[in-house]
């Protein structure tokens, strides 16, 4: 008797699709950015306009917690804080730093953030995570005027001559470039002259300011919130 054929199973290769290769177009969508002017958000929005993603936009107070439009801002974000992304199927990202990557991952031939698994995502990770905990969260208490206030300006100061450091010679924060980074470390530095954080004191750090200033997405994105060159912020 012959012997029953072997069934061998096709073998089906899978591969994981970055996120880039999927997110629809610029204009494809309908993203909604709810924002503060001046406050941490505007990173956000610096990052749409250098990629000239035609968000949508809607102000938020963040005193009443109503956005420009009336609505209970609670039930778009329970956080109740900016910047929140609405995106195209009505789910909401926070916190800047998934919001900053993800949108930066919608233009990725513009190069604000670095390919998903490469170990230069990994750097830019790290620069986000410092950012946000070691001087975004420092500031809160000089923007509350809370005890430890005096602490706080002293950790920010000493983070800032740690950066001031990193940027001896260069240009931006990693790769030589402009990325997601610099957007949020910008907005940190706006901070500053309000709470008595002199950058005259960082010579990199002031010459960075200003750099970072005169991209023309920095400009249309101030303008749009109606903030000037040494505006005063929200948190």
């Amino acid at each position: 008797m012959a012997k029953a054929a072997l069934f061998k199973p096709a073998v089906i290769e899978r591969r994981s699709v970055p996120l880039a290769v999927i997110s629809p177009k610029p204009g494809d969508d309908h993203m909604k950015l709810y924002y503060t002017p001046g406050a941490c958000s505007l990173a956000a929005h610096i990052v749409a306009e250098e990629e000239e993603l035609g968000l949508d936009y809607e102000k938020v107070d963040l005193k009443s917690h109503r956005t420009e439009t009336g609505r209970d801002f609670y039930l778009i974000n329970p956080k109740g804080y900016v910047p929140t992304l609405e995106l195209d199927d009505r789910t909401v990202l926070t916190e800047n730093v998934a919001i900053l990557p993800f949108l930066a991952d919608r233009r990725p031939d513009l190069g604000l953030a670095p390919p998903p698994d490469s170990m230069d995502r990994v750097r830019l990770l790290e620069w986000l995570g410092f950012i946000t905990t070691e001087l975004h969260k420092s500031f809160g208490p000089l923007f509350h005027k809370s005890a430890g206030a005096s602490e706080a300006k002293n950790k920010i100061e000493k983070r800032l001559s740690l950066i001031d450091g990193k940027l001896a010679g260069v240009d931006y924060l990693m790769l030589g470039r402009f990325t997601v980074a610099d957007a949020y470390l910008f907005v940190m530095l706006t901070w500053c002259g309000k709470f008595g954080i002199e950058l005259q004191h960082f010579a990199e750090l002031d010459a960075y300011h200003d750099r970072i200033l005169a991209r023309s997405a920095v400009q249309k994105a101030m303008g749009d919130e109606g903030l000037h060159e040494k505006m005063l912020a929200a948190e």
